[in-house]
């Protein structure tokens, strides 16, 4: 919604003025003129661009929270006193928390995905907004909306898993806590980005920015269903992606970029180019001769501004001139992101001086929401009987010493996009103090790499593994510290070095195997060879092949990237303190062989490989608790709805099933809907999550979980590309995940 206020600010602009508004000036932890001893420079940057600045990247990543506010703050005010009186977007990443000195960091986003809470995931990015804005900033790169399709792939962790109305749901959620409800944002909400449109996450090969070959219909059924979740949601930002798709770079893709996303869906936000996506149209793409070219091909195609910094878009107003681009397509993008900084309140004059409260950084509210985020996100995977009971949880009256081995075990792993916390539990550290009746004994058992530990090896460029032959001792010792325990807790996977994104050739983060990194499979032989019972406690950004964690450990915790306070909600759940609920929020396949293996496939994806199966090691939606539960037979009200022509919006039935808690302890479950239609003109997914809800019960206690199920479980593009709910049949399984049997019949007629 362009208002007359904008409309009058833009014709009073002149051109270079226009210019500057769509370009960011830099990152202030990578401009050197930016910075002097204390804080950077606002007379330099004042002086440099005299015709105002549209963006600056990330004030906070470097600057402590006193710091980062003095600077945004007169800045802020500066920029409003003087001709045109328009303020700037302080942009930050928020992917899972503030990547700023000493702020809050939450589990990793496939984490919090983990959940399958919207409603807490919604509080959890509405704590990022505070803090963020506690500094002064105020747009935020965040929801990651991108459905990840290929484990291979480094950005798996940024996400929030494979399936279109989990990862909608959740982007969704993540806006509302971002941004609020509101056209206007609200002091302690940012302007929140969505990204990478579209696709990003099924790169061929898994390798990042990598070509993506999609037809229409896929692309409309499954990846743009996010992204149109978090427009309808109100996002003010969408990001552009670095790939292609068909030969067309996301940056110059007019059909998506316009046709779709603006025109189709009426949507009136600001689209932001990938960091150094639009040089990259010339250098990578070779679509454009130079950045000049390439500026006018992506502003064109409708992409509003660029950064981290001006390496193409400054170059508008000589094209401008040149008769290369009209000034109405500057001024259509400037209207945008005016309309992005009228939401925020930056074409005001400023109405106070309050110091922001930088007291809700890291504050004891936001550490127990961290806290409480790792306990709901970690997935119970596997968790075998072992002298004729569950391994898990650990009874510490029964056991006199534990045994803490493995390369993540000592270090606080919060993933990529992070900074230092300032606070951060390792495993190790939770586990000690949890079980301080018990000897504690620590063996590091193998080393990944030799770089530095946790979020510090996120930022390095390449990673080598450590030599092999020099991890027998390491393996030698961790052996004999097992043996000499009751129990072992194996803390492995993978780790920041070896999962992250790759964003430039020297900088790599995707693999092309999902074995455990290292000699990890042969410390856990060593250690099985004890005959010592086996917890495993996997992190990691992505799924990875368990064949020999599964062989040779009796429990299986998955717990991602968990955070500042993981170690010690993984303790807690370890002990039994805390009944793990988190739900796999993507598959995991057996082998990287499998890939793709996820939720979404048809039936021509039957056929088996030779000696070995079809399906996942552990289907979307799995997870297990310490308690168990029962599902009745599920009812459809209506079990009848009519055939669309074209597809309606909204509720068209309500599933219904009764799940009684049949173990001795209270727990949550994940009721989870999907929906198969049994015969289609287009070959459609053999189901598809329709819906799902989160409900806690006593022990012998039942509830009924309903579960409305919206026309877009129900509907196809026909062979038209029409959207439509077709007449027929439809299955609609009910249970605790996306393999249940527990089914009803909807029929459409």
């Amino acid at each position: 919604m362009t208002t007359d206020r904008v409309r009058d600010l833009v014709s009073s602009l002149t051109l270079d003025q226009k210019v500057a508004q769509l370009t960011c000036i830099g990152r202030t932890s990578e401009a050197e003129w930016l910075r002097d001893a204390d804080v950077p420079s606002v007379d330099a940057i004042l002086e440099r661009h005299p015709d105002g600045v549209g963006q600056l990247g990330r004030p906070s990543q470097k600057l402590p929270p006193d710091r980062a506010a003095a600077f945004t703050g007169e800045l802020q005010r500066r920029l409003r006193d003087r001709s045109p009186h328009i303020g700037a977007l302080f942009n930050e990443e928020g992917i899972h928390g503030h990547m700023a000195t000493g702020a809050t960091h939450y589990p990793a986003a496939i984490a919090l995905a983990s959940t399958w809470d919207p409603e807490f995931v919604e509080r959890v990015y509405a704590a990022v907004a505070t803090e963020v804005r506690a500094r002064g900033s105020n747009y935020v790169y965040a929801p990651d909306v991108d459905l990840a399709r290929d484990p291979r792939w480094g950005r798996v962790e940024e996400t929030f898993g494979e399936d279109p109305h989990l990862v909608a749901s959740l982007g969704a959620a993540a806006v509302r806590g971002l941004q609020g409800t509101s056209w206007a944002i609200p002091g302690d909400k940012v302007l929140a980005c969505a990204k990478h449109f579209v696709a990003h996450g099924i790169p061929e090969g898994g390798r990042n920015a990598a070509p993506i070959h999609i037809g229409e219909r896929e692309l409309r059924t499954t990846h743009l269903i996010p992204f149109r979740a978090v427009c309808d949601a109100g996002v003010g930002a969408v990001m552009a992606a670095y790939h292609d798709i068909d030969g067309i770079p996301c940056h110059v893709n007019t059909w998506l970029l316009t046709d779709v996303l603006r025109d189709e869906w009426e949507w009136e936000g600001m689209v932001s180019s990938d960091g150094y996506g639009v040089p990259q149209v010339a250098s990578i793409h070779g679509v454009a001769a130079d950045e000049r070219d390439a500026a006018v091909q992506v502003i064109t195609a409708g992409v509003d501004t660029e950064v981290p910094e001006g390496v193409c878009f400054p170059t508008l107003a000589e094209a401008v001139r040149r008769g290369d681009v009209d000034e109405v397509t500057i001024d259509r993008a400037v209207a945008r992101v005016l309309t992005a900084k009228e939401r925020l309140g930056l074409l005001d004059e400023p109405t106070s001086t309050a110091v922001p409260d930088i007291g809700v950084v890291n504050c004891a509210e936001h550490r127990d929401l961290a806290l409480e985020a790792a306990r709901r996100s970690a997935v119970l995977v596997i968790n075998d009987d072992v002298d004729g009971s569950p391994l898990l949880p650990i009874e510490p009256r029964r056991v006199e010493s534990i045994a803490v081995i493995g390369p993540n075990a000592a270090g606080v792993h919060l993933g990529g996009y992070s900074d230092a916390p300032g606070f951060g539990v390792s495993v190790l550290d939770g586990i000690t103090e949890r079980f301080r009746g018990c000897d504690v004994r620590h063996a590091e058992g193998c080393r990944i790499h030799d770089g530095p530990a946790g979020a510090a090896q996120w930022w390095e460029d390449d990673t080598v593994l450590s030599e092999p032959g020099d991890q027998d001792a390491r393996i030698d010792e961790a052996a004999r510290v097992a043996a000499a325990s009751d129990l072992v807790i194996m803390v492995i996977g993978g780790d920041e070095a070896t999962a992250r994104e790759a964003w430039a050739d020297e900088r790599r983060g995707d693999r092309d195997r999902l074995d455990l990194p290292g000699r990890q499979d042969d410390l856990l032989r060593a250690v099985a060879a004890t005959g010592r019972p086996m917890v495993a406690v996997v992190m990691g950004g992505r799924p990875l092949d368990l064949g020999v964690v599964v062989e040779t450990c009796a429990a299986v915790l998955a717990v991602w990237y968990p955070g500042q306070a993981g170690g010690m909600a993984i303790a807690e759940i370890l002990a039994g303190d805390v009944d793990p609920s988190g739900r796999l929020p993507i598959s995991v396949p057996r082998s990287v062989g499998q890939i793709p293996s996820h939720s979404g496939q048809s039936g021509t994806y039957r056929r088996r490989y030779l000696f070995t199966e079809t399906g996942p090691r552990f289907p979307f939606g799995h997870g297990l608790s310490y308690t168990t539960f029962s599902y009745g037979a599920p009812s459809l009200d209506p079990p009848f709805v009519p055939a669309f022509g074209a597809a309606p919006l909204g509720m068209m039935t309500t599933a219904s099933v009764d799940v009684t808690n049949t173990g001795t302890r209270r727990g949550s479950t994940v009721v989870q809907c999907y929906v198969g239609d049994r015969i289609a003109s287009v070959v459609q997914p053999e189901r598809r999550l329709a819906g799902f809800t989160r409900i806690t019960l006593d022990p012998g206690q039942t509830a009924t979980a309903t579960i409305p199920i919206g026309s877009g479980a129900l509907s196809l593009l026909d062979r038209e590309m029409t959207w439509r709910i077709e007449p027929g049949e439809f299955d609609v399984w009910v249970g605790p995940h996306s393999g249940t049997d527990n089914g009803a019949i909807l029929t459409v007629a």
